[in-house]
């Protein structure tokens, strides 16, 4: 069913494989980086397809030198190549001896930083693309259920097209679980499942708000750096962000700690044990959960603008800014569909001092309430950012 939703990355993977030998494509586990690869190969001549978990494929490359030699003009597909890091230094020597465009995809479920070889031996000869689960264009619904359906669920293939909500909810617990219990560890990394699991809570609880390292420690009995070290990891596996303050030249006071974002609003509400629109509309976290859901789908959807937020001491603030060269926009998230903006606001917006302003809610139609701030939906502030780029 997920080959129904085209992926808007898709021109681009293809862009790379023209511009380089190797393609990394990271992101998530089961956010449709296979599906998306399969995809691809029917718009290629020759196309193999590598699970590097399935012994009879890791049994193909018992001679990894051989099976190349063998399968010269294919594209050769690696999935969860970061199970196979020595690898690495094996396809440096062979794109080196043969430097045709196009030759391999590695499908990984880490971050480069994580398989710190993509960016050591293949540095010059390999493209890097995030792909995201589903994001609010890819769904291409504007209607409030869809739109409910999707904040509710998240964009996780098998959790957004999920029967009902109790298979979505299921899957997203597994998921949760399954990452927890067996990724982790796959990366070499001994974490306990359970501290992994309240580390992940607390940050759910903590959705878009500073991140309080002390007080994390605190609650669970660990260390300053410890914490910053599951922060790291739980943002190179793709499950949480971290937005960092925008520091424009100005003599106020600002803070210093990122915001925190769990990334995936169905992961948020599973986390939380939030399980129906209901139950989310009377829920504390609503604006914030609305709020991560409008930065992730924009963040995954806009490649070429830098994210941060703004917040002076005070409390005046942005939830987010992007620049581009000496472009600035500000976008402020309210889950109203009228929704009234303060005083802080208004005073960051003139400390910033950005071209336009954006207001994103859940609304069906764009309108502006100031020159240059409009109030939108996500769709249309997309829109209008793709016809100015």
């Amino acid at each position: 069913m997920h080959d129904l939703i085209k992926r808007n990355i898709e021109d681009f993977v293809f862009q790379n494989l023209k511009v380089f030998p190797a393609v990394a494509l990271l992101g998530p586990r089961q956010c449709g980086k296979s599906t998306l690869a399969k995809m691809l190969s029917d718009r290629l001549n020759s196309f193999l397809y590598l699970d590097l978990q399935n012994p009879a494929d890791l049994n193909k490359l018992s001679d990894p030198n051989l099976f190349f030699e063998a399968n010269q003009e294919a594209t050769i597909c690696f999935d969860e190549i970061q199970l196979m890091p020595e690898l690495f230094s094996v396809l440096r020597s062979n794109i080196d001896q043969n430097r045709r465009n196009g030759r391999f995809i590695l499908l990984g479920s880490a971050s480069r930083d994580l398989i710190k070889q993509t960016s050591e031996s293949l540095a010059g000869r390999i493209g890097l693309i995030e792909l995201s689960p589903f994001s609010i264009t890819e769904i291409n619904q504007t209607d409030d259920f869809h739109i409910q359906k999707f904040w509710m669920r998240g964009g996780y293939p098998d959790s957004y097209l999920s029967e009902n909500d109790d298979d979505s909810k299921l899957w997203r617990e597994n998921f949760i679980r399954t990452y927890m219990e067996r990724d982790i560890p796959q990366l070499g990394l001994q974490i306990p499942a359970l501290q992994l699991r309240r580390m992940l809570s607390m940050c759910a609880h903590n959705q878009a708000q500073l991140l309080n390292s002390s007080k994390f420690g605190e609650s669970l009995g660990l260390t300053h750096p410890t914490i910053r070290r599951y922060i790291d990891l739980l943002e190179q596996t793709f499950i949480l962000r971290t937005l960092q303050p925008f520091e424009p030249n100005i003599k106020k006071r600002l803070v210093k700690s990122p915001k925190i974002y769990i990334r995936d609003s169905g992961i948020l509400h599973r986390l939380l044990q939030i399980d129906s629109f209901n139950d989310l509309m009377g829920n504390p976290i609503f604006g914030a959960s609305w709020e991560g859901l409008v930065i992730e789908n924009i963040l995954s959807n806009l490649r070429d603008w830098s994210p941060c937020f703004y917040r002076t001491a005070t409390g005046d603030e942005i939830d987010l800014i992007l620049t581009k060269g000496n472009k600035i926009l500000a976008v402020e998230c309210k889950a109203s569909t009228a929704p009234q903006l303060t005083k802080g606001f208004w005073k960051a917006l003139e400390d910033v001092q950005a071209e336009q302003a954006f207001v994103i809610a859940p609304v069906p139609n764009a309108y502006p309430i100031k020159e240059n701030v409009t109030v939108c939906g996500i769709n249309d502030f997309l829109k209008i950012l793709q016809k100015s780029e």
